[in-house]
């Protein structure tokens, strides 16, 4: 049975959001979707609409932060690979019987509601990958 039904998003960590909606926005003439501070993760994201898809831009609430430590490390660009799930609770334990290391054993609220979880890249082939079940049960 396959774990996942579709990409949600992938997540791009930028510097400022306002500077980077030039490019997404105004450049790739991409619709915003919706635009938040999630306080617990420690940024403000902005999702873009890519057909069914969307680009997630996530800046930094402080340097502290997990995007924040990101981009002094390796500088903007990909962040993180998210995919779209019915029962994340359920996707979380089958994940776990497989082996795979969870950062989160237990989901979070993300952007626009949904539940959200993270796996450690040492177990994903190195691409920080997330799990997402939109609060809507349709997606973003």
């Amino acid at each position: 049975m396959r774990v996942f039904d579709r990409i949600d998003h992938v997540g791009v960590a930028v510097q400022e959001i306002d500077s980077a909606l030039e490019l997404w926005r105004d450049g790739f003439k991409l619709d915003v979707a919706h635009r938040e501070i999630v306080e617990d993760q420690g940024v403000e994201a902005v999702l873009l609409n890519v057909g069914e898809n969307h680009i997630e831009l996530l800046a930094p609430l402080g340097p502290d932060t997990p995007v924040g430590k990101f981009l002094a490390k390796r500088g903007p660009g990909m962040h993180h690979i998210a995919y779209q799930v019915p029962d994340i609770e359920a996707t979380l334990q089958q994940l776990a019987e497989a082996g795979l290391p969870l950062i989160d054993k237990t989901p979070r609220v993300g952007i626009g509601g949904a539940l959200v979880a993270f796996l450690e890249p040492k177990g994903t082939g190195r691409v920080l990958t997330e799990i997402v079940q939109p609060a809507d049960g349709e997606g973003h």
